[in-house]
């Protein structure tokens, strides 16, 4: 946008110059349409190296891709302390049971021993029995976890 600006104060600037000069002069017609050739040269001169520029902009933005590096921690992982890890649930203990309700998961106890260490320590009001047809199920609601300060994570 600026270059194009420019060319067109400078064009302007030659033909007001040429016009008065030959004026001056008392040149004849040859003077003055030489003068405007010479712009009308300069003109395209200037209208084509600006379009060869954004051409070659284009083309280095199409065949240069930024693709960020992903971002390394600068420290080793480390497991989480006990008593924060504690409260993490692992996620592929909820199971849906459609004799309590198809639409909330519970937390199955047998998951929870096989891949939960502090089962013993999840509060018994959570705790929720239900008939599934033949005998009372037990399981463990995840909202009353939650407020609880469980969270149910992937592990």
């Amino acid at each position: 946008m600026h270059r194009k600006f420019i060319a067109l104060i400078v064009a302007t600037a030659i033909a007001v110059t040429g016009v008065s000069a030959s004026q001056a002069r008392a040149a004849d017609a040859k003077d003055i349409l030489g003068g405007l050739a010479a712009i009308a040269i300069i003109g395209a001169g200037v209208h084509y190296y600006n379009k060869e520029k954004d051409k070659q902009r284009v083309h280095r933005q199409r065949t240069q891709v930024h693709r960020p590096k992903p971002v390394q921690p600068y420290y080793p992982v480390r497991p989480l302390p006990h008593h924060v890890a504690k409260y993490d649930l692992p996620q592929k203990c909820l199971k849906t049971y459609n004799k309590y309700s198809p639409r909330h998961p519970l937390l199955g106890p047998k998951c929870l021993k096989k891949h939960y260490k502090y089962v013993d320590s999840l509060p018994r009001e959570c705790k929720v029995g239900f008939w599934n047809g033949k005998k009372v199920k037990r399981a463990y609601e995840p909202a009353c976890l939650r407020q609880q300060g469980y969270r149910v994570v992937y592990q």
